[in-house]
């Protein structure tokens, strides 16, 4: 693994133009996001250049040498995302003090380190999105983005499809304000009920928490989609890289933020076809 140069200390001062932050180059490298990245230097767990920093306030550039819990930064890798088909019964976290099984412990040892895009609770199963680029993960789940996750749920209980509809101008729950949801009956047989949701935010257990206020019980729920990515035929546990290319088209303006801007190369290539 190719580890960051030391900076000489004849080195003339670095103009900002010519680094990046250290939290976004921390994110780069796939450890955390941005903002987890300037809680770890406000603890004191990043050093550039042998100091330990007491701010985020610092650029950095290739010949940095960056620290974390004393152990060198690897170089950046290119920006990547993966679908992956999480199974119910997994959480979406790095380790539970409880000791249940996570999926970052059932992913392929030969995956790097990777960071989900929001999260799945533990008895919710279907797509959950990955990447290497903590920044990048930190960017897919704004609301500003305007994609939409997809959702097919089934619920036990009486469905009155005309609440199903005003949830489309949003709902206030003990306090909490949950954006517009379009929600429709797909089927249903006996008190069981298959429903289609969509919805541009993703609370915390926001779909279980609207359903109850229904009085309706959740009984499964599936993820479909997470904007233009589509779960598919992904078997469960399966993991499926996301083209660079397709990744790069479906982040328009923005692909340059992520280091995933169109080459001459690549302009090149896509002429051949």
């Amino acid at each position: 693994m190719r580890m960051l140069a030391n900076m000489n200390s004849n080195t003339k001062a670095v103009k900002p133009e010519d680094g990046e932050r250290i939290a976004k180059r921390l994110a780069r490298a796939g450890l955390c996001s941005r903002r987890e990245a300037e809680h770890w230097i406000i603890a004191g767990r990043v050093k550039v250049d042998g100091k330990v920093l007491a701010t985020p306030a610092c650029v950095v550039t290739a010949r940095s040498r960056i620290e974390v819990d004393n152990k060198p930064l690897a170089g950046a890798e290119p920006t990547r995302l993966w679908r992956y088909h999480k199974p119910k019964g997994l959480l979406t976290t790095n380790k539970d003090p409880e000791g249940r099984a996570t999926v970052f412990e059932k992913l392929p040892p030969t995956l790097p380190r990777v960071l989900s895009v929001g999260r799945l609770d533990l008895n919710t199963e279907g797509l959950l999105l990955l990447t290497n680029d903590g920044d990048l993960a930190r960017y897919l789940e704004l609301p500003a983005t305007g994609w939409r996750r997809r959702y097919r749920v089934r619920v036990h209980g009486t469905v009155d499809e005309k609440a199903l509809t005003r949830l489309a101008g949003g709902i206030r729950i003990d306090g909490i304000s949950y954006g517009g949801i379009e929600a429709k009956l797909d089927s249903h047989k006996g008190a069981n009920s298959w429903l289609s949701l969509s919805l541009k935010e993703g609370k915390n257990r926001e779909i279980r928490r609207v359903m109850e206020h229904l009085n309706l019980q959740v009984t499964r729920l599936i993820r479909l989609s997470y904007g233009p990515f589509q779960l598919g035929d992904l078997a469960k546990g399966d993991i499926a890289a996301v083209p660079r290319r397709i990744l790069r088209d479906q982040l328009g303006g923005q692909a340059g933020r992520f280091g995933l801007a169109e080459t001459s190369g690549d302009a090149k290539r896509q002429k051949k076809k």
